[in-house]
């Protein structure tokens, strides 16, 4: 068959350990052989990173910007062991993070749904979608242990030089801890767009939930700027969709959550998001089978699995072991950029092709044929449990009936 076309590239971010292998075999397999596949290529492997002290990370968040879409591999993030293991000159930063910063963008987790794995909450027959606000909070935060006797105050100098103070606490007869937390409004802005882009884009109602009642002027000015931003961008383009744009507390929305279906779209502060996606991810079955995109609000999308390297398969990998490594959320990455590079160039047949491939890994994991984390979770009565390559090529057999 004639190879699907491209008209701008997507840019390619490789990764690092067993996400690296089978972002190959994807290529190769499912790929390749029916797409006339272009892209801008960038090597987020560690020790290239290291080789050009991180450029490559930022050069790969500036090239994202210029073609407005990207796909990226799972990367390591050292720590002390990385260190040594990799012989690195400093302890590189997560590449997630800096993209994060310079795409200003928003993270979307969306599990993804199969027959014969029922959530453990039951009632979620459809996908709940985490937005994560990826700025600030907890995250950029700082801290310090005090003594007994100590006066805390939170202290702001304005411009012309002026303080203005605010006791946070005495500590009279016991030692303590204080923490101080800032977010911008240019990031919440940025947040609320995005949010507010994403829902009209999948069509989604979305859900927004702070706790300020509480936090009266900091998590306030969070359920403020969203407000000001749907009623003077966004109200009207909601209606004509069909979606609703829905406030709460976040102990309401938890409550609210729980006896859901789902299908929706639930915006988080930071540390609420990363929680709550977590939760969302365990609650539906399984990390390798969530969706992750940043968005950033001008409309630059970032595909990329939501789990890490799978570092104990790596490390069987290169002992000529055989592996059964989940493969799905790295492959709906990929479709993920190709559907909305065909959206964005016109290209009817690329999204297309993307559909189908989702669609014929799916129809292997519900005709029983699966990786092990996924035989462990289902309750199909004839599964069959196969390596990572195997399952890959079960899916092309699948993707050639469609096409």
């Amino acid at each position: 068959m004639e190879k699907i076309p491209m008209k701008t590239p997507l840019v390619e971010m490789d990764g690092d350990e067993m996400t690296r292998i089978i972002w190959k075999m994807i290529k190769d397999i499912l790929l390749i052989p029916y797409v006339d596949l272009k892209t801008e290529y960038y090597d987020l492997g560690l020790e290239y990173r290291n080789k050009t002290n991180d450029q490559v990370t930022f050069d790969s968040a500036e090239a994202t910007k210029k073609y407005g879409v990207a796909v990226k591999c799972a990367t390591i993030t050292p720590n002390a062991a990385r260190m040594t293991e990799y012989d690195l000159k400093e302890m590189w930063k997560s590449p997630n993070g800096t993209i994060r910063a310079i795409l200003d963008g928003t993270v979307f987790r969306t599990p993804i749904i199969v027959k014969g794995i029922t959530p453990y909450i039951p009632t979620w027959t459809k996908p709940i979608t985490i937005a994560r606000h990826a700025y600030g909070d907890v995250y950029k935060n700082t801290e310090m242990q005090v003594a007994e006797g100590s006066k805390c105050e939170l202290v702001c100098t304005n411009k012309d030089g002026s303080e203005t103070r605010q006791l946070i606490h005495d500590f009279e007869g016991t030692d303590g801890i204080i923490q101080g937390l800032h977010n911008t409004d240019k990031s919440i802005s940025s947040f609320a767009r995005s949010c507010f882009n994403f829902a009209l884009d999948t069509k989604q109602d979305l859900w927004f939930a702070t706790k300020d009642t509480i936090s009266k002027k900091y998590d306030h000015r969070f359920k403020d700027i969203f407000a000001e931003i749907f009623e003077a961008e966004y109200k009207e383009k909601f209606e004509a969709a069909g979606i609703e744009y829905f406030y709460t507390l976040i102990d309401d929305a938890v409550a609210r959550v729980v006896r859901s279906q789902g299908g929706y779209i639930w915006a988080c502060k930071n540390y609420d998001g990363d929680v709550m996606s977590d939760m969302v991810a365990t609650a539906y079955g399984s990390l390798a089978m969530m969706t992750s995109v940043l968005v950033s609000p001008d409309g630059v999308y970032e595909y990329e699995a939501a789990h890490g390297t799978v570092q104990r398969h790596y490390y069987k990998y290169l002992k000529g072991e055989t592996t059964s490594t989940n493969s799905v959320a790295t492959i709906f990455a990929w479709t993920g950029a190709l559907r909305k590079r065909g959206e964005l160039d016109g290209l009817g047949e690329l999204s297309a092709f993307a559909d189908k491939l989702e669609k014929a890994t799916i129809l292997t994991i519900e005709e029983g044929v699966m990786t092990g984390d996924l035989y462990l979770l289902s309750e199909l009565e004839n599964k069959q449990k196969v390596d990572t390559e195997t399952f890959l090529r079960e899916v092309a057999v699948r993707l050639e009936k469609l096409l």
